[in-house]
C-alpha cells in the first residue's frame, strides 16, 4: 500500500533544565522552524533529510504553517516547478511537493 506521510507538529517543543544538585522547574515552549522539524525526522524517512533541506533551500523556504504543517514557500509557480524537477532528479519518487495556492494558506 502506498500511503505517503508528512511531518506535522503535534505539540510544541519544550526545553527544560536539569541541575546536578537541585530541582529546576523552568521550561520554555517554542515553535520549531521548518528545517528543524525536518532534521528531527532523520531516520523516519528513506531520503537523506539534510540533502532534501539543501534542495528545498535552493528553490524556496521551509516553513511551519499554523504551528503544525511543514510547507515549502516558493516565489512563484516557476520556482515550484524547478523544485519539483530537482527533487525528482535527486530523490526519484521518494520526495515530492504539491503546490497549494497562497490564498489557501492564509
Amino acid at each position: 500500500m502506498n500511503d505517503p506521510v508528512r511531518p506535522v507538529i503535534k505539540r510544541q517543543a519544550v526545553v527544560g533544565w536539569e541541575a546536578k544538585h537541585r530541582k529546576v522547574d523552568l521550561t520554555i515552549e517554542g515553535p520549531l522552524k521548518g528545517d528543524e522539524l525536518l532534521k528531527r525526522m532523520k531516520g523516519w524517512f528513506t531520503a537523506d533529510v539534510y540533502a532534501a533541506i539543501e534542495v528545498f533551500g535552493r528553490f524556496g523556504k521551509l516553513k511551519v504553517l499554523d504551528d503544525a504543517d511543514l510547507v515549502v514557500e516558493t516565489k512563484d509557480m516557476e520556482g515550484m516547478k524547478q523544485l519539483q524537477k530537482h527533487l525528482a532528479d535527486a530523490f526519484g519518487d521518494e520526495v515530492w511537493v504539491e503546490p497549494m495556492a497562497r490564498k489557501k494558506l492564509a
